[in-house]
């Protein structure tokens, strides 16, 4: 299953500066474990996505649990779940193991 974080500060951006060395530690680790696809900053900066991989929301819970982030109270976490039924060719079919893959136009 796949999963869209979506994080947003609840206290001022001097806090959470406080905690991005740590938060970003945390996020590297998630890379190295197979668990985080992609991550960044929303625009304006309010908050920042995470797109991750887990067998189960429960399991991506305990995973957030440990984010910095949220031990500091600096942010709060919005999840969502999707199983992707369609995907663009370039992306990695075991990313969306049960979608068709669709060409682009004129590729």
């Amino acid at each position: 299953m796949l999963y869209v974080v979506v994080l947003r500060y609840i206290r001022p951006l001097e806090d959470v500066d406080a905690h991005l060395a740590a938060h970003r530690d945390y996020l590297y680790r998630g890379y190295a474990a197979g668990r985080f696809l992609a991550s960044g900053p929303q625009e304006p900066r309010q908050g920042g996505i995470l797109l991750a991989r887990a067998p189960s929301r429960d399991t991506l819970l305990d995973w957030l649990a440990e984010d910095p982030f949220h031990q500091a109270g600096v942010a709060a976490f919005e999840v969502l779940a999707f199983q992707p039924t369609l995907r663009a060719s370039e992306l990695p079919v075991d990313l969306a193991p049960d979608s068709v893959a669709l060409p682009r136009l004129g590729a």
